[in-house]
């Protein structure tokens, strides 16, 4: 029998005003702020998602194929233990830090650090991953003190309408809210002003989201694709990059932003990689991918159109796979040799489960076509030698990096998540999702007895350049050609920065005084406390 689950109904356009509006009155009325609360609401979530895992297990696996392992491992398992994490740690990251590397001058004025909430946010999630992809940023949204609207991804509308009924059933109605929809409600929404917009998807959809968030002057947290390369040298062990490479590319039938594109592969291994790629399809599917369980489906027949074109526009050789059925949006996992970078299956992101082979004659031509292709991808795969890896490292750039493995570095639930350029912009996950929505506001409070050593901030100005300077300017230790200058152990303590020993010492006299006024003004003001008790 069939699990239940709820319908999927969009909001109506004209309620987003009043939602927008509500959420920013309850977040003035500063009642997201305490702690306390945050936690409790946090909670509240963790069991709304625990009561539902079935539900939630089925809404996957009618958006997408998934089976209920892999939904566990990579979505509700998932945002369980990141609520937990967070739930245990938030005291401490929003705890006020003192400011770090003051000068002494400006110990008096006690500089700190408060973690405040941005506001009112806006979190738009994405299909392929509709639970851990739209309920990780709201997770550390609430762990801020934001109010939030969730606009679930349309594309998998079983599990966009079931994470509004755990919203609903668990969070406060007046600070949290899921709106549902497409392209209407998305426009009526990015209309809106917000305190921060946080969007994962594709590149193209990003700079729209962006442009909005231009036009409002909104910090925008993008979340995007990339067209990400696996390079396999020739000091690489061909069955384990078989092995972890397709697992990369098998999870989720491919719709995963994170994994590899398209595999630079040195010459001479290619047949040994194709050859243990064929190896690793048999193990992992015993019957056959279509026939197994573990194996999902493309998302929609849009989707399921728009790989098909590519494939069929590929002037690659299939190898192995190709197989497609249309009617349950079934793809094979198709391993294709491809001889230039401008084949459709290199030149954009697939997001589905193709495997192109591109051949190359040495590391350097690796490195230079993975340079051509994407400068800044999501991901890069390297595998080979420790000098190999490094060398990789050192020559190209990408929002993270895996090591002689697929995406292990996206798998990493309390490590920081994110792209760089046309991949993305900030990062979440763990501590960085409560920075993500954190405004850190600097505060200083200046005391009545300083004001004496401050009156050379004041006009008039006329002879107070040179008591700044002496007070304030940091010197080098280096000459003009560049050179470290050392005045030895003794001289570096007498120079205490000063361009001289003599402005050094006079530099010790001010803050000896300085020391002394902040230690007789203490104890004025302990004098004063006493007198008023």
């Amino acid at each position: 029998m069939d699990t239940k689950l709820p319908e999927f109904k969009a909001t109506a356009v004209e309620q987003i005003e009043g939602i927008h509006k509500r959420l920013y009155d309850t977040f003035h009325s500063q009642k997201t702020k305490p702690l306390s609360w945050r936690v409790t609401q946090l909670r509240k979530l963790w069991w709304a998602i625990k009561d539902r895992e079935q539900q939630l297990g089925e809404a996957l696996q009618r958006d997408l194929g998934r089976p209920f392992y892999e939904a566990y491992l990579t979505e509700i398992g998932w945002v369980l233990n990141d609520i937990i994490f967070v739930v245990s740690n938030i005291e401490k990251w929003a705890k006020e830090e003192g400011a770090a590397d003051v000068p002494f001058t400006f110990k008096a004025m006690r500089p700190r650090v408060r973690k405040e909430p941005l506001g009112v946010v806006l979190v738009l999630g994405a299909f392929n991953f509709p639970v851990q992809l739209s309920l990780g940023p709201v997770i550390g949204a609430i762990a801020a003190g934001c109010t939030v609207v969730l606009k679930p991804s349309e594309g998998s509308p079983y599990t966009a309408a079931l994470l509004q009924e755990i919203m609903e059933a668990s969070l406060d109605p007046e600070a949290f809210v899921c709106v549902q929809g497409a392209i209407p409600e998305s426009t009526a929404l990015l209309e809106r002003k917000w305190d921060k917009i946080f969007y994962t998807g594709s590149p193209t959809v990003g700079k729209i989201i962006a442009k909005k968030g231009a036009e409002t002057l909104t910090p925008v947290t993008l979340e995007l694709g990339g067209r990400n390369p696996a390079i396999i040298t020739k000091n690489a062990d061909p069955r384990l990059a078989a092995r972890r490479l397709l697992w990369a590319k098998g999870l989720n039938a491919g719709q995963v932003c994170v994994s590899q594109n398209y595999i630079l592969v040195d010459k001479d291994v290619l047949p040994f990689l194709v050859k243990e790629l064929k190896t690793a399809i048999k193990e992992f599917y015993p019957e056959g991918p279509k026939e197994s369980k573990d194996y999902g489906r493309i998302v929609n027949s849009r989707s399921f159109d728009r790989l098909k074109k590519m494939l069929d526009s590929s002037e690659g050789e299939i190898l192995h796979g190709g197989e497609m059925d249309a009617e349950t949006k079934y793809i094979a996992p198709t391993i294709v040799r491809v001889s230039s970078t401008s084949d459709s299956l290199v030149a954009d992101e697939s997001f589905g489960p193709f495997i192109p082979l591109l051949p190359v004659d040495n590391l350097d031509e690796a490195i230079r076509i993975a340079n051509q292709v994407d400068s800044t991808p999501l991901g890069l795969y390297a595998f080979g030698s420790k000098t190999d890896t490094n060398r990789i490292l050192s020559e190209t750039r990408s929002g993270g990096a895996s090591l002689n493995d697929g995406f292990t570095h996206a798998s990493l639930p309390t490590v920081e998540f994110g792209g760089v350029g046309d991949s993305g912009a900030g990062c979440y996950r763990g501590k960085a999702s409560f920075d993500c929505f954190t405004h850190r506001r600097v505060v200083t409070n200046t005391p009545a007895w300083i004001e004496s050593l401050l009156s050379v901030r004041y006009p008039p100005y006329k002879g107070k350049l040179a008591q700044y300077k002496r007070m304030n300017d940091f010197a080098p230790n280096f000459d003009r050609q560049g050179k470290i200058v050392s005045y030895g152990f003794i001289g570096k303590i007498l120079a205490l920065g000063g361009a001289s020993l003599g402005q050094g010492v006079k530099r010790w006299l001010v803050l000896v005084l300085l020391a002394y006024g902040i230690k007789y003004g203490q104890s004025l003001g302990l004098q004063e406390r006493l007198k008023r008790t």
